[in-house]
């Protein structure tokens, strides 16, 4: 068995298609499915379900998958380990990014790394919160940006800043709910994100204290439409703290009450890999990127952790 030919396995188990996995993997379809059908006869199982659909896993393929996956890791953290005891960090590293990128700092990140370690490529992957730690959690990413309380003792984290989240309402709906209680909050439209996002479990920890749920419901999956949504008078939402401020002393839209609920930004990775080059360089490349920053905001007089 070859090195190559888990890597083909583990390609087309992921896109489901030879003509996609050759297109990654640089090689013609026939090669491609020569190799497929080489590592089946070895292992004298069939891994794949052929049909005008696509390629789908089998049992057998279900199974033997996460030991694939498992070897070409490995392979890769022995390269890479390598590389090191030469002075250099390099590999392929896939990195979740959530919310803007500002907000994590991903430029200055990227920025650092490049320069720091030139032979090191980052694969970049916008994600919701929750479902960046879950890729984390379950080997889909190697790293990963995420605010929120998931913890899973095979997670590691960095925690970077706190920062908070307010109550924001239409500008035009501002006077009729000043004071309003939260029975009357619940009764109108909310602007929700997808259930796996930290926003969505934040928001729902919120109806939760207040004994209450929200009557309607719109889903948006992006900070950038939902403050589109509250703007346009469609409904409530839950915002980040920086950008409701901002967006209220525009006139934009008007935060409602005084209250407001905090998470934590993490930087995550998996634990059992955290001495592996790759991701222990971009996780120092992180922290020195976010030291940086919060000094120079200490040196302006702001606080370097919260809103």
């Amino acid at each position: 068995m070859e090195l190559y030919q888990l890597r083909s396995f583990a390609a087309v188990a992921e896109l489901g298609q030879l003509t996609r996995a050759a297109e990654r993997l640089h090689v013609s379809q026939p090669a491609l499915s020569a190799q497929i059908k080489a590592l089946e006869d070895e292992l004298s199982v069939a891994l794949f379900d052929r049909g005008s659909g696509g390629m789908s896993l089998t049992a057998a393929g279900r199974q033997l998958l996460p030991d694939a996956e498992r070897i070409i890791a490995a392979a890769q953290a022995m390269r890479s380990q390598a590389l090191a005891l030469r002075g250099e960090v390099a590999g392929r590293v896939r990195l979740g990014t959530v919310a803007d990128p500002d907000l994590v700092r991903l430029g200055d990140v990227l920025r650092r790394a490049v320069d720091r370690f030139p032979l090191l490529e980052i694969d970049v992957h916008q994600e919701i919160s929750g479902a960046a730690f879950e890729k984390v959690r379950d080997g889909e990413l190697d790293s990963a940006f995420y605010y929120g309380a998931l913890a899973h003792p095979a997670v590691a984290s960095m925690p970077l800043r706190d920062f908070g989240f307010r109550i924001v309402v239409p500008a035009a709906w501002a006077q009729r709910l000043a004071g309003a209680s939260w029975d009357t909050l619940a009764a109108e439209p909310w602007i929700m994100t997808p259930p796996i996002s930290t926003h969505h479990v934040l928001a729902t920890e919120l109806f939760d204290t207040h004994g209450v749920a929200p009557a309607r419901r719109v889903e948006a999956d992006h900070e950038a439409v939902i403050h589109s949504l509250v703007a346009a008078g469609l409904g409530v939402a839950l915002m980040r703290e920086d950008l409701a401020l901002a967006d209220a002393a525009r006139g934009e839209l008007a935060i409602w009450g005084t209250g407001r609920i905090t998470t934590c930004l993490q930087f995550v990775y998996p634990k059992e890999r955290e001495r592996e080059p790759a991701i222990h360089a971009l996780r120092d490349v992180v922290a020195d990127v976010w030291r940086a920053g919060d000094g120079a905001r200490a040196a302006d007089g702001t606080s370097p952790r919260g809103t």
